[in-house]
Formats: structure tokens, C-alpha cells, sequence
């Protein structure tokens, strides 16, 4: 006799059998599963499938598929129920549904993410569409939760509400892009980061400098932003260069530490070969020291990426133009405009997770040669 081998499965059918015996939304006029007829339809389709991958394990990436499809088709189904008067109103129903779905996409998901392949354009495929799919299921979670507990917008809006002020604010959120991330954070990083690389070099190079240079340094990292930007509001005024002038002092450390960290990895043979070949010491530096301190450098370029946009906006809190990531943030939070204040942080987001994107690419293509990607392939 077959038993039942895929536990998740099971759970997910389970709560969705229990979700019959309770209404969808309480109140004077209570909604039931069958009132429409796409909400019958998609809870016979779900109870279906996790009782077919219950009884019989999903393998593969096709049956993980088919299980995530349905999983969306009640996701829609939810939706609609919350957008047809089931909002605010919510019932044990309606969330032991919601927990079935929970319990559908993890075995949905982990099912996708233990497919290993030799295809590598398939398995690059199905390694983005495991965070891809997860990123959405939690975008779901939010909507359902703000809007079916009736959550004040105030306190949190809804993923929905915050995509339409995003999309219908393109040009005010344009110009707060431009006005703090290309000019004040890219300018600042890149004054940041090139400054720590060079006094590196020059602190490698003279070795009095490790001990007088290095603890100054630590100290000023240790500086709180929010006393430092108004100092620099006062030095270089309410535009961008105060803000960059943050960023360069946000930035300046961690390349320091990390280069002149970089710069001492290099092996005790290699030096001696480099000594045995007449190598000098801009030679050795450029020929050996430098590629070997590379994933260090990295590093501090990606630490720094988010580094720099968190210190421009936060800096943008103590004297701006009408213009900036950080001056909408501090004026709509004034205006109880909380989903403009959400578009802000999502935009911001975007743009930190590009930038930290590019870095680790540009880390890739020129540190192939590092055992950690060569392990990977």
C-alpha cells in the first residue's frame, strides 16, 4: 500500500481542506469559497495537485513547476477574494489557505533548488528563478497581510499602492536619483575609494605610517554620520559636495584597511622569486602584491557601494535642495506620505543592489583566477 511520502504536500492539502469548514471573510454578509465561481475552481485545482505530489513525490523541475503554477493560480484566487470585500475582514479560512499556499511553495521551491544539471545555461536559469519566485512569494505575504488584517496604510501600505506611487512619480523620482546617487554617492565613492587606495600604497611603502596612520584612521571611521554631515554642510554648503564629502569619509576606511590588509597576502616563494628575478618594489608591487590583493579590494568596493548611497541619504536629513533621495524621505514622513516614502526606499534599493551588482561582476572578471569561483564551476 502506498503511503504518503512528501509531508509538505500533505500540509498544504490539509490546510486547505480545514479552510472549507470556515468562511473566507467575516462580518454582516460573510463570503464563502464557492461564491464565485474562480475561487471553487482554484481550490479544487490546488487540492488536486498537492494531494496528486502528497501521495506521490514532484520530481524534477517539471512536476516543481506545475506546483508552483498552482500555488500562483491560488495566490490570484486569494487576491481576489481580498479585493472583492474580503479585505480588512479576513477569517481562518481565508489565513489557513494562505498557510497551505506557505506550505505548496516551499516544497515548490526546494524541490527547484536541489536540481543540479550539467546544462549550465539551465542551471544559471533555475539558480535565478529560486530567489526570483521566493522574492514574489514574500511580496504576496505582504499584501495579503497589510490588506487582509486591514493594516493602516499610515503604518505600512501595501506592495500594490507602493508600485503605483512609484510608477506614477517616474520624474520626481528621477531626479532624486540623479541629484544623490550620480552626483553626490558616485563622485564621493569614487573620491573615497581612490584616496584609501593610494595612501594603502603609500602606508605600504613607508612603514612608520602603519603605526601613526592606521589608528587615525580607525578613529575617523568611527565618527558618527549624523555629526559629521552637518559639519560638512557647513564646509561645502547645501548641494551635492556635502553630500559627497560624507560618502568619501564613509568610503576612505574600508579601502584603506582592506588594501593594506591585501597587500601583505601575497606568499614568502613568490616574494623570493620576485627578489631572485632583480624585481623592484613598484615591480613586485604591480606584478604580484596588487593581483594578490584583488579580492580584498573587492571587497572593500562592494562594502563601500552601500556604504556610500546609506551616507547620502542620510547626510541629505541635515540641509538640501528641494532635491534628493533623502530630502523626499524626510518630507514626506512629514506629510504622512508614507507610500512616497516607500518609492524612496525601493528606488534606493534598486539602485544599491545594482551598483553592488556591478562590483561583484567586475570582481569576477578580474579575479577568475580566485580558488573561490574556481570551486564553483
Amino acid at each position: 500500500m502506498s503511503q504518503v511520502r512528501d509531508a509538505w504536500c500533505a500540509v498544504a492539502a490539509a490546510f486547505a481542506v480545514v479552510a472549507l469548514a470556515f468562511p473566507v471573510a467575516g462580518g454582516d454578509a460573510p463570503m464563502l469559497w464557492w461564491d464565485t465561481p474562480l475561487a471553487a475552481a482554484g481550490l479544487a485545482i490546488f487540492l488536486l495537485t498537492t494531494l496528486r505530489f502528497a501521495w506521490r513525490r514532484p520530481e524534477g523541475v517539471r512536476h516543481n513547476v506545475i506546483l508552483l503554477a498552482v500555488v500562483a493560480l491560488g495566490c490570484v484566487v486569494a487576491l481576489n477574494f481580498l479585493y472583492g470585500g474580503a479585505g480588512g475582514r479576513a477569517t481562518y479560512g481565508f489565513w489557513l489557505f494562505v498557510l497551505g499556499l506557505w506550505a505548496a511553495t516551499w516544497r515548490g521551491l526546494d524541490g527547484i533548488a536541489n536540481v543540479r544539471t550539467l546544462d549550465t545555461i539551465r542551471q544559471r536559469l533555475i539558480d535565478l528563478a529560486v530567489p526570483i519566485v521566493f522574492g514574489l512569494w514574500l511580496m504576496f505575504l505582504w499584501e495579503v497581510g497589510t490588506v487582509g488584517f486591514g493594516v493602516p496604510q499610515v503604518l505600512l501600505p501595501a506592495p500594490s499602492m507602493i508600485a503605483a506611487r512609484f510608477a506614477g512619480s517616474l520624474d520626481i523620482l528621477a531626479a532624486d536619483f540623479q541629484q544623490t546617487f550620480l552626483k553626490a554617492v558616485l563622485i564621493g565613492y569614487a573620491l573615497g575609494c581612490g584616496a584609501g587606495f593610494a595612501v594603502a600604497v603609500l602606508v605600504d611603502r613607508v612603514p612608520f605610517l602603519q603605526r601613526g596612520l592606521l589608528p587615525l584612521g580607525n578613529l575617523v571611521s568611527a565618527l558618527p554620520i549624523i555629526g559629521m554631515a552637518p559639519i560638512m554642510v557647513m564646509w561645502f554648503g547645501f548641494d551635492w559636495p556635502s553630500k559627497a564629502a560624507v560618502v568619501v569619509i564613509m568610503t576612505f576606511f574600508p579601502m584603506l584597511v582592506n588594501t593594506v590588509t591585501g597587500l601583505t597576502t601575497a606568499g614568502a616563494h613568490e616574494k623570493e622569486l620576485m627578489r631572485s628575478y632583480a624585481a623592484g618594489y613598484w615591480q613586485t608591487l604591480f606584478k604580484l602584491r596588487l593581483p594578490a590583493a584583488l579580492p580584498f579590494i573587492f571587497n572593500a568596493l562592494k562594502i563601500n557601494s552601500t556604504l556610500a548611497l546609506i551616507g547620502a541619504i542620510v547626510a541629505e536629513f541635515f540641509g538640501t535642495p528641494i532635491v534628493g533621495m533623502g530630502f523626499r524621505i524626510s518630507t514626506e514622513v512629514g506629510r504622512m506620505n508614507v507610500d512616497m516614502v516607500w518609492a524612496e526606499i525601493v528606488m534606493a534599493a534598486l539602485a544599491g543592489s545594482a551598483f553592488y551588482g556591478v562590483m561583484a561582476l567586475t570582481e569576477r572578471t578580474f579575479t577568475f583566477w580566485h580558488p573561490s569561483y574556481r570551486e564553483r564551476r
